[in-house]
C-alpha cells in the first residue's frame, strides 16, 4: 500500500467533506460527520479526511497495484467541483514514510 497525504487550506473543509461524502455514498462504502470522513473505493483504495476551521487534512491509501497520481487525481478534481467558488483548491501531496 502507499499512502499520501494533503492539507488543503479552506474555510469551507467541513462543507466539501459531506459533499464528497454524500456523492460518493452511492457507489462506495462511506462514512462520514461534519469533522471527519472516510470512502473505500472499489479498487481497494481508501480516502480518510479531517476538517477544521482552515483546513482540509486528506489521506489516501492506494494498493500497489493501483495508479497513485490517479487517484489523487480523482479526489482532487471532486472536491474541486464542489469547491468551484475557490477552485482550484491547493493540494500538496507528499508521500507517508513507512506506509
Amino acid at each position: 500500500m502507499s499512502t499520501s497525504i494533503a492539507r488543503v487550506p479552506t474555510l469551507s473543509a467541513s462543507r466539501y467533506l459531506q459533499q464528497l461524502a454524500k456523492h460518493w455514498s452511492h457507489k462506495m462504502e462511506v462514512s462520514f460527520s461534519p469533522e471527519e470522513g472516510r470512502i473505500a473505493f472499489p479498487n481497494g483504495s481508501v480516502l480518510t479526511m479531517r476538517a477544521d476551521s482552515a483546513t482540509l487534512d486528506v489521506m489516501l491509501v492506494v494498493p500497489e497495484s493501483e495508479d497513485m497520481g490517479r487517484m489523487r487525481e480523482v479526489v482532487a478534481s471532486h472536491l474541486d467541483r464542489f469547491a468551484f467558488r475557490e477552485a482550484p483548491l491547493t493540494f500538496d501531496w507528499q508521500e507517508q514514510a513507512g506506509a
